[in-house]
């Protein structure tokens, strides 16, 4: 005798519903043969016979459910078919069997409405959660069943039809540039949450350079990142083949996303040096002609490292990827209002302060991960000594 039991459905299915019965007791059944059909939340599934020989006993009716591992009906691998008496199908132990499905008759493989609609378990359930009625459905499966994508249609609120979208030129080159720099880049990824009451201090002073340029938080964050490289030259450096090439020249290139388009890497050329107010200027300048489209080839090479600002007030990180054939990108979170313990004179107590959060993506071959953590920690001690007043 061979016990049949219910397989393993996939990770995190551990059940399911017996939903038909290919073959009845007494009959003979070849090994591999569909035996029976069972349904669960993700898909409905054909069971096949583990041996060959005459089905003699079913100890789970359709309807009933089904813990996986649970046996569910005998096999006898020496039995004559039609031997054996068709008998009413017996109920295993109640260890094995999960629930048992009210009322569930040997046609409770469908239900059958009064023009005749055949629903499974899965579709049933995707029915009555949509509160779409079965009868209403002209199903597309065999005989007229309704289908699980016919059940997904009818309880949609809007269009259901897939849209083919073609990729624009610039979208194609973004993926083909950021998915080989994916494949041949071992990237490393560190985060730190950074103190930003610089940011207070600058809504105090005012937003703006005396030159009345727009001072962004992603500008002040990359004055300090642009000098702390000068104490971790190896992250401001480009791969040429198998080399490594370290520049003394910071060219400070800030992701910009191009409406539908992908995005731009506009570069800061000669970054060291300059005061927050030329930084700001300078990012401005460029950031006028992505929106206008007339930047210049040069003002789209030669980088050597990459800023990429946060693109809503709410994100906390992004983890970019590089850009080839650079080694690391920095990141910058939003600057958010957070609950803050201080501590003064021993006592400590709770009160509103800023934080961001600073990341940085790094090429494992030239870095790792204490490096990347020491050189965020830079730049945030830099960006707290900062004096805004005269950078502005």
């Amino acid at each position: 005798m061979v016990d049949v039991t219910l397989p393993s459905l996939g990770e995190s299915v551990t059940e399911g519903i017996i939903t038909q019965w290919f073959k009845k007791v007494g009959e003979a059944v070849a090994r591999d043969e569909p035996l029976f059909e069972v349904s669960t939340d993700k898909v409905d599934s054909e069971m096949p016979s583990p041996a060959a020989g005459v089905l003699v006993e079913i100890l789970a009716g359709e309807g009933d459910t089904v813990e996986t591992g649970a046996r569910v009906a005998v096999i006898d691998e020496n039995g004559v078919a039609g031997a054996v008496p068709a008998t009413p199908v017996t109920k295993a132990a109640p260890e094995t069997l999960a629930t048992t499905a009210p009322a569930a008759s040997a046609g409770s493989r469908v239900e059958t409405s009064q023009s005749g609609v055949v629903v499974s378990p899965v579709v049933r359930r995707i029915l009555n959660d949509g509160g779409v009625e079965p009868s209403t459905i002209l199903g597309s499966g065999p005989g007229g069943a309704i289908t699980r994508r016919d059940a997904e249609r009818a309880v949609a609120k809007g269009p259901t039809e897939e849209v083919v979208v073609p990729l624009s030129n610039g979208r194609r080159r973004m993926g083909q540039h950021l998915s080989v720099s994916s494949q041949t880049t071992p990237h490393g990824f560190v985060a730190i949450e950074v103190d930003g009451e610089i940011f207070a201090e600058l809504e105090r002073l005012g937003r703006v350079t005396r030159d009345g340029v727009a001072i962004s938080d992603e500008i002040v964050v990359s004055l300090a990142a642009v000098r702390a490289l000068a104490e971790f030259e190896f992250l401001n450096a480009t791969f040429s083949g198998e080399e490594l090439v370290v520049h003394r020249t910071v060219n400070l290139g800030f992701m910009r996303h191009i409406n539908d388009d992908g995005m731009l890497v506009p570069v800061v050329h000669a970054a060291a040096g300059l005061t927050l107010r030329a930084l700001a200027r300078r990012a401005s300048e460029l950031g006028e002609r992505v929106v206008s489209r007339q930047l210049t080839a040069d003002d789209l090479m030669g980088g050597t490292f990459t800023i990429v600002g946060a693109p809503s007030s709410n994100t906390l990180w992004i983890e970019p990827i590089i850009i080839q054939p650079e080694v690391a990108v920095l990141s910058v979170g939003a600057v958010r209002q957070v609950p803050v313990a201080v501590t003064r004179d021993g006592v400590t107590s709770i009160e509103v302060g800023r934080r961001l959060i600073l990341g940085l993506s790094f090429d494992h071959r030239i870095c790792e991960s204490v490096a990347a953590a020491n050189y965020l920690e830079r730049v945030a001690e830099l960006l707290a000594g900062m004096d805004l007043e005269s950078e502005r």
